[in-house]
């Protein structure tokens, strides 16, 4: 990857609380319409990075770059029309409905006017059948389930129509049945809108089957980028994660599957 395709660089970057460092010396290059995943164990520094990519918080040391130019020199509402994130644990504490939710996405797009256009209603409502949200679109977001209400934040980010989507464990709440349309969804974002898609996760089979790319990292620092298969390798794992890892292969399309070793269970 060149300069020219990478739309977010990461330079050399260091960023910590206090006295504790959570990334150091990192240095990352996201390409124009990639769909990155970054792994890696509880505490590692991935919604940290997520944050600092996407502008929320600045590096002790070091530069961001979104196309090319330092993410800080960038205005909130100008990130805010090309960058969307669906971060871990949002609430929403007012009484909105679940419509009203996802309309939030749209202001940042509301720059001569308070009020939505009818453009405004088709992106809302368009995000909202690819999440399977409209038929909830009137009840109070409160109501919804944990399930629900992540589907329509994902969907408010949708409808956002960013050009740079964030997401911080978006399928932690899901059932299997959404989390494999969650990642579709953002697989149609990526491939058919040409949106960059970078999605911090810890299922390691969702990221296999879904990403282009993925970026390992350990206690602040990078272990292993690159393709699946570059990168999840099973003793790689076995040592970032601290538990044995079994790679199987399914039948109908080599398509890769893990599962932690287990010594003991039903028999």
């Amino acid at each position: 990857m060149t300069d020219a395709d990478a739309v977010l660089k990461a330079e050399q970057i260091f960023f910590g609380y206090d006295e504790r460092v959570i990334l150091k010396n990192f240095s990352l290059a996201v390409g124009e319409g990639n769909f990155l995943g970054i792994l890696g164990p509880n505490g590692s520094g991935k919604s940290t990075l997520l944050k600092l990519l996407g502008g929320v918080l600045r590096p002790t040391r070091g530069q961001v770059l979104f196309q090319g130019k330092n993410i800080s020199t960038f205005a909130r509402y100008e990130l805010a029309q090309r960058m969307a994130s669906v971060p871990q644990g949002s609430r929403v504490d007012f009484p909105f409905s679940a419509l009203e939710v996802v309309m939030m996405g749209r202001f940042p797009h509301l720059t001569d006017s308070l009020f939505e256009k009818q453009a405004d209603i088709e992106a809302v409502r368009a995000a909202m059948r690819s999440t399977d949200t409209l038929a909830f679109a009137a009840r109070p977001f409160q109501e919804l389930s944990g399930g629900e209400q992540q589907r329509v934040l994902v969907a408010s980010a949708l409808a956002q129509s960013p050009q740079v989507l964030f997401l911080d464990e978006p399928t932690a709440s899901l059932d299997i049945k959404y989390q494999a349309q969650i990642f579709e969804i953002l697989g149609a974002c990526n491939q058919e809108a040409g949106q960059t898609v970078i999605v911090a996760l810890h299922d390691l089979n969702l990221a296999a089957a879904f990403c282009e790319k993925l970026v390992l990292i350990n206690k602040g620092s990078i272990v292993a980028s690159g393709t699946p298969e570059q990168v999840l390798v099973p003793e790689r794992l076995e040592q970032v994660y601290g538990v044995d890892v079994e790679l199987l292969r399914l039948p109908e399309n080599g398509r890769m599957v893990f599962m932690p070793k287990i010594t003991q269970g039903v028999k």
